[in-house]
């Protein structure tokens, strides 16, 4: 259902579109520890091992895929805050063209590279083989997540993010029964597992397909709208490289904080995982709140209220900062208990490691809170040009705890990259904020857009959409901004409401 961001409290419909997305967020979370528990409870552990050393060698590749399709969905977003039916139409296009472009490159490339790569990462001798099956089909069906996540975008483009959570709880409840009868029923080991996640995901897509041609005229893309510039594809990949390389960033981040873990031993590595999983549920409403503010900055950027934007994004920090702080308190408190959830009894050297990454954590998840808002409309009013600089920052943080403090205090100083990152990034994203933040004096009400160029009537107050991706429980987020200096970036962020008149 539409819900426009443009109108009403700004406070009200940033946490009314959260909400859904929130829900998603667990959805998600609780999807990916059944899944874990069929495999390893059907297979066993060197099978979930198996598994879990593919796991950052997948989002180096299927994550950078996922950022740039999150990113195609920019220009749709503010061309339809906009008003502008055929831009948004001919953004789609361009999405869909580049998103099936990338599609190939992985299903064809990606699944040549699954065996040296697990073998240049050092993946046991006796997990290799079956690593190397859940690569090979994970890449192969890669083509549905991108497509997937890419639909789900341009959907809550017009306000809708409840259409995207209902498919993702049906494709979750679908993988889950397809895990369960590719696994112990077929007999297909963890290729099955990866089959059924492919499966479920083309479903999902199917059925997006369906409820955009039955209910979604404003998305519906003519035949002369396929026929993109190549201006049109160069600002799509402006905005989605960007993204894409953030997740590959991450994805090194992670690598390293794996090989220190290996190195400290199986009490660490158990500790590390477990709180994660801890952290990924606590953290959700942060992240939610992210993503909202990155539908409502983009949306009010295409409606050129600029006093909008302000208030709104104030608001959504103050929001997601006092939630943080909340989420924070509790986690500390819980955190031990909840571990427990997760191992056996007489496992207390492993909950007491979880439990001090728990606490590190909670303890700047203000901080936390802060990135993901200003990230999030940073993003929306499209600025690109400090991705990377941010990403290199989290990385050398990440590599600075994993080699040089994991090596003097070991897992205590480990635990210290998630922070270290965090304050990093807030450190260029507070004053580009600020900076963006005065530009948006630069942007004057325009006259309204002819009634032939508006959007159908179901969809034309709706807002648009900028997807984060790469949410984590390590902070690694997809960060954009505006670099000091940066005129390029200037142009970009206002090239979806002055390209769209």
């Amino acid at each position: 259902m539409a819900k426009a961001l443009t109108t009403g409290r700004p406070w009200r419909v940033i946490l009314a579109f959260a909400v859904p997305l929130l829900l998603g967020n667990v959805v998600q979370q609780a999807y990916q520890i059944a899944d874990a528990m069929v495999v390893g409870r059907v297979l066993g552990v060197d099978a979930l091992a198996s598994v879990g050393a593919t796991g950052s060698f997948i989002f180096l590749l299927l994550g950078f895929a996922w950022g740039m399709t999150s990113g195609f969905a920019i220009p749709t977003a503010q061309a339809f805050g906009a008003g502008d039916a055929r831009a948004v139409r001919r953004s789609v296009a361009a999405g869909t063209i580049l998103t099936g472009a990338v599609s190939v490159v992985v299903t064809i490339v990606a699944p040549l590279l699954a065996e040296p790569a697990l073998r240049l990462l050092r993946t046991p001798p006796e997990l290799l083989d079956e690593a190397t099956t859940f690569a090979v089909v994970s890449f192969l069906a890669g083509s549905t997540m991108m497509f997937l996540n890419f639909l789900s975008a341009i959907l809550r483009a017009i306000g809708d993010s409840r259409t995207p959570l209902i498919y993702l709880v049906v494709s979750c409840v679908l993988n889950i029964v397809l895990v369960l009868g590719a696994v112990p029923g077929l007999g297909l080991g963890v290729g099955g597992a990866a089959l059924a996640t492919g499966l479920s995901q083309a479903s999902a897509v199917a059925m997006c397909l369906v409820h955009i041609r039955r209910r979604v005229p404003t998305l519906h893309v003519r035949r002369e709208d396929w026929h993109v510039t190549r201006e049109e594809l160069r600002r799509h990949l402006g905005l989605g490289l960007p993204m894409g390389f953030q997740a590959s960033i991450i994805a090194i981040g992670i690598l390293a904080v794996q090989v220190r873990l290996n190195d400290l031993g199986p009490d660490a590595v158990a500790a590390y995982t477990t709180a994660t999983r801890v952290d990924n549920f606590t953290i959700a409403f942060l992240g939610s709140m992210g993503i909202a503010a990155s539908m409502y900055a983009a949306q009010n950027l295409g409606a050129r209220l600029p006093d909008r934007i302000r208030t709104g994004i104030g608001q959504a920090v103050a929001i997601t900062a006092g939630g943080a702080a909340l989420l924070g308190a509790f986690i500390a408190f819980a955190g031990p208990s909840l571990v427990r959830l997760f191992v056996g009894p007489g496992e207390e050297t492993v909950v007491d490691m979880a439990a001090y990454y728990l606490h590190v954590n909670g303890s700047w998840y203000v901080v936390l809170g802060v990135l993901f808002a200003l990230r999030g409309a940073l993003q929306g009013l499209g600025y690109t040009s400090v991705p990377t600089i941010t990403g290199a920052l989290e990385l050398a943080c990440r590599v600075l705890a994993a080699i040089a403090l994991g090596a003097v205090w070991g897992y205590q100083g480990l635990v210290w990259g998630n922070p270290l990152a965090w304050l990093a990034a807030v450190a260029v994203l507070v004053p580009a904020y600020r900076r963006a933040h005065r530009r948006l004096d630069d942007l004057r009400p325009t006259q309204e857009p002819a009634p032939d160029a508006r959007p159908a009537a179901d969809a034309r107050h709706a807002p648009p959409v900028v997807v984060v991706v790469g949410e984590s429980s390590d902070g690694g987020v997809l960060l954009d901004a505006i670099a000091p200096g940066d005129a390029a970036d200037d142009a970009t962020a206002y090239a979806g409401a002055s390209a769209a008149r």
